[in-house]
């Protein structure tokens, strides 16, 4: 049985409109215009325990709506959503204590109070073992490197420093699921790759589901085997990253030849050739794969180098972002 389950999942917001000027500002006082916007609509989405799925879209696209939809921290308009047996939103307070969250900027620890006495606090307040805290500290001090700033209060911590100690706070009282929107946003590299080899590690030995919103191309490829793809409030694709990738892109080789080439592969399932000082040959790969290819190019050529080119998942997301699906 899914973890998380939505029929027909929708979200709609009343927008006031006001006319411009003085004249618009004191209309406003006597009758209000409003628009309807359908963050969310008809939104079905099913996810198993364990999963780590990636939901990404444009800005607008709909993915924090859904998020704390899911959270229970908005109610939806319209279908039917169940979190770990739950409706999120009437059941808010007993659905909190079952998912951790990251929301980009906004904190869940205590600003003036050093790091170490915010996680006795979350302790507190998710009724962890105390044995179990001090483990899980522990374990989460090997990935993250806690204790290089334990005793600083939180106002005092660098971004990077913040984010490892939100994610360490999400994950403190192992919950069935976490939500993540941005967890590497504004990091650099080093922090990024430490962050992701903890939400890895929680993932695979904690069985702990994981939905993952973000731009950044580098969590998407190094996180997450399913994606869903969101545009304008609807669902697009829901399926394999490895899918989408080879349905928008084909792969490339390219070959340093010792003579002129002459090819005549179109048939074979070769899209394109280039020749600009190097041959670069584009091909489907459900059309004929790498091997095939190459096999056929040395029957006919002598090879000096060749270099064979991976669809770039950068610019899969990029297209999808422009010009949906």
């Amino acid at each position: 049985m899914p973890i998380i389950k939505a029929e027909n999942l929708s979200k709609t917001f009343r927008i006031y409109q006001r006319e411009e000027g003085i004249t618009g500002y004191l209309k406003g006082f006597l009758t209000r215009d409003y628009r309807e916007v359908d963050a969310v609509e008809d939104l079905d989405l099913e996810i198993e325990r364990g999963e780590m799925i990636g939901y990404i879209g444009a800005n607008g696209a709909g993915k924090s709506t859904t998020v704390k939809m899911l959270t229970g921290i908005l109610e939806p308009s319209g279908g039917r959503i169940e979190v770990d047996g739950r409706n999120p939103h009437r059941e808010r307070k007993k659905n909190a204590m079952n998912i951790g969250v990251v929301f980009g900027q906004k904190t869940q620890l205590w600003w003036d109070l050093p790091v170490r006495e915010s996680f006795k606090l979350l302790r507190q307040i998710y009724e962890v073992d105390e044995d179990d805290f001090e483990e899980r500290i522990e374990e989460f001090d090997e990935v993250l490197q806690l204790k290089e700033f334990w005793e600083q209060p939180v106002r005092k911590l660098s971004l990077g420093q913040k984010m490892r100690c939100e994610l360490a706070a999400a994950f403190l009282h192992h919950p069935p699921i976490v939500y993540l929107d941005e967890p590497t946003i504004g990091l650099d590299v080093a922090v990024k790759e430490r962050i992701r080899d903890f939400i890895r590690k929680m993932n695979r030995e904690n069985n702990i589901t994981v939905m993952l919103t973000t731009h950044d191309i580098g969590d998407i490829e190094d996180l997450c085997d399913r994606i869903v793809v969101l545009d304008e409030g609807r669902k697009i694709y829901d399926g394999e990253l490895d899918t989408l990738v080879n349905r928008f892109t084909s792969r490339r080789l390219i070959l340093d030849l010792k003579s002129e080439p002459n090819f005549h592969l179109e048939k074979e399932g070769v899209d394109e050739i280039d020749i600009d000082g190097r041959t670069e040959i584009v091909f489907n790969r459900e059309k004929i794969s790498a091997s095939d290819l190459m096999k056929r190019v040395l029957e006919r050529y002598d090879v000096i180098d060749f270099e064979l080119r991976e669809p770039n998942i950068e610019q899969v997301v990029k297209k999808i972002y422009n010009e949906g699906l």
